[in-house]
């Protein structure tokens, strides 16, 4: 159990509290065009969140943010003839476009019904035989060789509910054989900025050690010491749950428990898994909270001395993309909540940080791993190594997640606090 505190120590973000007083490359500046719009329900006309778009025939994607909205940016020479929308519970939509697509179109998909009696669930009695089979096949169900991806990553901190700090990145990620262990990966840093309240008031700061490394170390399905090591699984109760569709394809549903006490804090969430290849698609799990003294001691690195700290939750998502035969990590989000206050104070203040990582970009060949000294240590913060303010056209033909309506207005109110 000792080896899985150390390597729970490495996965779980560290959170530091302190005072506020990357290689970069160049994007080809290749001739690319826009193609962005709302994503609705064609019954209820409710915005949905979280949406995959992908050019269809492509590696080339994003995802839309908590508002439904997205853009996503194409090179001329993809020719893509479509784009195709995907989500938990709804039917992939694939949409025609061109170069003139009006901007900011809305686009509907049709929620999907799940007709259980073509779910073959009787055969999966035992939940945690269904986990280890699917933990057998990784081998055969993600990539053997080494994948680049491309990838954008967004961080923010909040003080009640004002934005505090703000910071994004392009990113590479070197994902080595599933064959392997997470330690091969690395990530690198392209392009980066941030925006800082300026207010003494705000010098409360958070900082995420290591934030853009989520895409290494919480892929569960590469990093199984998280969750799906074989000596962890006993530690767990599986439950199979009602059927789930996702990218038009059926998925087994496994809710997941702690059944025993351990040195180290347990999780509890959903696992959805591919009927046909047995592949895990998507992971929701958060921190069991029952000893927040455990919990703290897991994510707490520093802070200063006479303020407390209370955790409140700590959740994930992990998402996987089926693409020609394989599934690919496609997104991660991760939250985190808590309360501080110092002990000449009455009341505390509510904290949260949020980062998101999404893959825009797959390449297969001609893969090089990315060298030591330009990879993004786990021991950094972004927010202390990103560059520049936010400016629209900064990315250039970078694929982003385009800010929520509240994350966009922090940005133009920390820019004018910063300039007075």
């Amino acid at each position: 159990m000792n080896t899985i505190i150390k390597i729970a120590k490495r996965i779980t973000l560290l959170v530091g509290f302190i005072l506020l007083f990357p290689t970069i490359q160049a994007q080809s500046n290749a001739d690319y065009y826009t193609v962005s719009g709302l994503i609705k329900d064609k019954q209820s006309q409710k915005k949905i969140g979280y949406v995959t778009v992908s050019a269809a025939g492509t590696n080339v994607g994003t995802i839309a943010n908590e508002d439904g909205e997205f853009t996503l940016k194409l090179n001329d020479t993809l020719n893509v003839k479509e784009i195709e929308l995907s989500c938990l519970g709804y039917y992939n939509t694939k949409i025609p476009i061109s170069k003139n697509n009006s901007p900011n179109q809305v686009f509907y998909m049709n929620s999907k019904a799940i007709n259980l009696k073509e779910i073959d669930v009787l055969s999966w009695k035992n939940a945690r035989e269904l986990i280890e089979i699917a933990v057998g096949k990784i081998a055969e169900n993600y990539s053997v060789t080494p994948n680049l991806l491309t990838g954008f990553y967004r961080e923010t901190a909040q003080k009640g509910k004002k934005y505090i700090n703000i910071s994004e990145a392009v990113i590479h990620i070197y994902k080595s054989s599933y064959k392997s262990d997470a330690e091969s990966d690395r990530v690198q840093v392209l392009k980066g900025r941030k925006l800082v309240s300026p207010k003494k008031s705000d010098t409360l700061s958070v900082k995420l050690l290591g934030g853009p490394n989520l895409s290494a170390y919480v892929d569960i399905v590469k990093n199984p010491y998280m969750l799906l090591d074989k000596e962890i699984l006993p530690y767990y109760e599986y439950k199979l749950g009602d059927a789930a569709s996702i990218n038009d394809r059926m998925q087994y549903v496994v809710h997941f428990s702690p059944q025993a006490l351990t040195a180290a804090p347990l999780y509890r969430g959903t696992y959805y898994i591919d009927q046909q290849t047995l592949a895990f698609t998507r992971a929701e799990f958060q921190i069991d909270m029952r000893d927040k003294d455990k919990v703290t001691s897991l994510i707490l690195m520093r802070k200063p001395k006479g303020l407390r700290f209370s955790p409140e939750s700590v959740e994930y998502v992990v998402g996987y993309k089926y693409m020609d035969g394989k599934s690919y990590l496609h997104y991660i989000h991760n939250e985190i909540k808590f309360k501080c206050d110092w002990k000449i104070k009455l009341f505390a203040t509510n904290y949260a940080v949020v980062s998101e990582t999404v893959v825009t970009d797959n390449r297969k060949e001609n893969v090089s791993r990315i060298p030591f000294k330009e990879s993004f240590s786990v021991r950094k913060s972004l927010s202390d190594e990103a560059m520049g303010y936010f400016d629209g056209d900064f990315w250039g033909a970078y694929n982003i997640i385009e800010p929520t309506e509240s994350l966009e207005s922090a940005v133009n109110k920390l820019k004018k606090d910063s300039n007075k």
